[in-house]
Protein backbone atom coordinates (compact mmCIF):
# COMPACT_ATOMS: atom_id res chain seq x y z
CA UNK A 1 0.00 0.00 0.00
CA UNK A 2 1.03 3.82 -0.81
CA UNK A 3 2.43 5.74 1.95
CA UNK A 4 -0.80 8.19 0.96
CA UNK A 5 -3.27 5.59 0.67
CA UNK A 6 -2.03 4.60 4.31
CA UNK A 7 -2.28 8.16 5.73
CA UNK A 8 -5.47 8.90 4.18
CA UNK A 9 -7.39 5.84 5.61
CA UNK A 10 -5.97 6.22 9.35
CA UNK A 11 -7.17 9.47 8.69
CA UNK A 12 -10.10 8.56 7.64
CA UNK A 13 -10.94 6.02 10.77
CA UNK A 14 -11.65 9.15 12.67
CA UNK A 15 -14.03 10.51 10.24
CA UNK A 16 -17.04 8.63 9.85
CA UNK A 17 -19.66 10.24 11.09
CA UNK A 18 -21.84 12.05 8.39
CA UNK A 19 -21.98 15.19 10.38
CA UNK A 20 -18.20 15.34 11.04
CA UNK A 21 -17.42 14.80 7.36
CA UNK A 22 -19.43 18.01 6.87
CA UNK A 23 -17.89 19.60 9.28
CA UNK A 24 -14.76 19.35 7.89
CA UNK A 25 -15.27 20.29 4.43
CA UNK A 26 -16.04 23.62 5.87
CA UNK A 27 -13.49 23.81 8.49
CA UNK A 28 -10.52 22.12 7.04
CA UNK A 29 -9.98 24.76 4.24
CA UNK A 30 -10.86 27.42 6.34
CA UNK A 31 -8.38 26.43 8.87
CA UNK A 32 -5.69 26.21 6.33
CA UNK A 33 -6.70 29.41 4.27
CA UNK A 34 -6.42 31.08 8.20
CA UNK A 35 -2.96 29.48 8.27
CA UNK A 36 -1.53 30.93 4.91
CA UNK A 37 -2.76 33.95 5.80
CA UNK A 38 -1.27 34.05 9.65
CA UNK A 39 2.42 33.21 7.92
CA UNK A 40 1.63 35.70 5.03
CA UNK A 41 0.66 38.28 7.67
CA UNK A 42 4.29 37.79 8.95
CA UNK A 43 6.38 40.75 7.93
CA UNK A 44 8.79 39.87 4.79
CA UNK A 45 12.22 38.38 5.92
CA UNK A 46 15.09 39.80 3.24
CA UNK A 47 11.87 40.87 0.72
CA UNK A 48 10.55 37.44 0.80
CA UNK A 49 7.10 36.66 2.45
CA UNK A 50 7.51 33.67 4.41
CA UNK A 51 4.30 32.35 3.01
CA UNK A 52 6.37 31.11 -0.07
CA UNK A 53 9.43 28.84 1.59
CA UNK A 54 6.28 27.43 3.59
CA UNK A 55 3.95 26.58 0.64
CA UNK A 56 7.02 25.17 -1.00
CA UNK A 57 8.20 22.96 1.40
CA UNK A 58 4.49 21.79 1.79
CA UNK A 59 4.25 20.76 -1.49
CA UNK A 60 7.38 18.54 -1.19
CA UNK A 61 5.93 16.80 1.66
CA UNK A 62 2.79 16.54 -0.64
CA UNK A 63 5.22 15.30 -4.01
CA UNK A 64 6.93 13.01 -1.82
CA UNK A 65 3.27 11.18 -1.09
CA UNK A 66 1.24 11.97 -4.49
CA UNK A 67 2.51 14.07 -7.31
CA UNK A 68 -0.98 14.36 -8.75
CA UNK A 69 -2.15 15.89 -4.94
CA UNK A 70 0.70 18.10 -5.31
CA UNK A 71 -0.34 19.69 -8.07
CA UNK A 72 -3.98 20.02 -6.98
CA UNK A 73 -2.37 21.66 -4.36
CA UNK A 74 -1.00 24.50 -6.23
CA UNK A 75 -4.66 25.25 -7.23
CA UNK A 76 -5.50 25.17 -3.41
CA UNK A 77 -2.71 27.44 -2.51
CA UNK A 78 -3.69 29.61 -5.25
CA UNK A 79 -7.26 29.91 -4.21
CA UNK A 80 -6.56 30.43 -0.84
CA UNK A 81 -3.96 33.72 -2.36
CA UNK A 82 -6.61 35.35 -3.37
CA UNK A 83 -9.32 34.50 -0.50
CA UNK A 84 -6.45 36.23 1.65
CA UNK A 85 -6.30 39.14 -1.21
CA UNK A 86 -10.22 39.43 -1.08
CA UNK A 87 -10.23 39.33 2.80
CA UNK A 88 -7.49 42.12 2.87
CA UNK A 89 -9.37 44.26 0.80
CA UNK A 90 -12.97 43.97 2.21
CA UNK A 91 -12.23 43.08 6.10
CA UNK A 92 -11.77 46.42 8.29
CA UNK A 93 -9.13 44.19 10.63
CA UNK A 94 -5.82 43.22 9.44
CA UNK A 95 -5.39 39.91 7.83
CA UNK A 96 -3.60 38.31 11.09
CA UNK A 97 -6.48 38.98 12.68
CA UNK A 98 -9.18 38.22 10.40
CA UNK A 99 -7.52 34.42 10.38
CA UNK A 100 -7.27 34.51 13.93
CA UNK A 101 -10.92 34.73 14.66
CA UNK A 102 -11.82 32.39 11.60
CA UNK A 103 -8.72 30.00 12.52
CA UNK A 104 -10.77 29.82 16.07
CA UNK A 105 -14.07 29.32 15.00
CA UNK A 106 -13.17 26.65 12.41
CA UNK A 107 -11.18 24.71 15.19
CA UNK A 108 -13.65 25.31 17.45
CA UNK A 109 -16.20 23.08 14.84
CA UNK A 110 -13.66 20.73 14.12
CA UNK A 111 -13.35 19.65 17.83
CA UNK A 112 -17.74 19.72 17.63
CA UNK A 113 -17.42 17.35 15.01
CA UNK A 114 -14.83 15.15 16.83
CA UNK A 115 -17.35 14.89 19.73
CA UNK A 116 -20.00 14.14 17.66
CA UNK A 117 -17.70 11.32 16.00
CA UNK A 118 -16.78 10.12 19.40
CA UNK A 119 -12.98 9.92 18.18
CA UNK A 120 -9.96 12.27 19.18
CA UNK A 121 -8.17 14.24 15.83
CA UNK A 122 -6.12 12.81 14.54
CA UNK A 123 -3.54 14.58 14.99
CA UNK A 124 -3.10 14.33 18.52
CA UNK A 125 -1.57 10.66 17.35
CA UNK A 126 0.64 12.52 14.84
CA UNK A 127 0.93 15.93 14.05
CA UNK A 128 1.34 15.41 10.53
CA UNK A 129 -2.17 14.63 10.13
CA UNK A 130 -2.28 18.48 10.35
CA UNK A 131 -1.35 18.38 6.69
CA UNK A 132 -3.35 14.97 5.79
CA UNK A 133 -6.39 16.77 6.35
CA UNK A 134 -6.58 18.67 3.50
CA UNK A 135 -5.15 16.06 1.27
CA UNK A 136 -8.20 13.98 2.51
CA UNK A 137 -10.62 16.34 1.10
CA UNK A 138 -8.64 16.51 -2.57
CA UNK A 139 -8.75 12.74 -2.33
CA UNK A 140 -12.47 12.66 -2.68
CA UNK A 141 -12.40 15.65 -5.54
CA UNK A 142 -9.99 13.83 -7.22
CA UNK A 143 -11.95 10.53 -7.17
CA UNK A 144 -15.57 12.57 -7.83
CA UNK A 145 -13.59 13.87 -11.36
CA UNK A 146 -12.25 10.28 -12.07
CA UNK A 147 -8.47 11.12 -11.59
CA UNK A 148 -6.10 8.55 -9.47
CA UNK A 149 -3.77 10.06 -6.95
Amino acid sequence: MRRIDALLSEYGESHQNPTNKKVHWICVPVIFVCVMALIYAIPPVAGVNLLWPVAIAALIYYAFLSVPLAIGFVVVLAVGYAIILALEAIVPLPIWATALILFVLAWLGQFWGHKVEGKKPSFFKDVQFLLIGPAWLLSFLFKRAGLSY
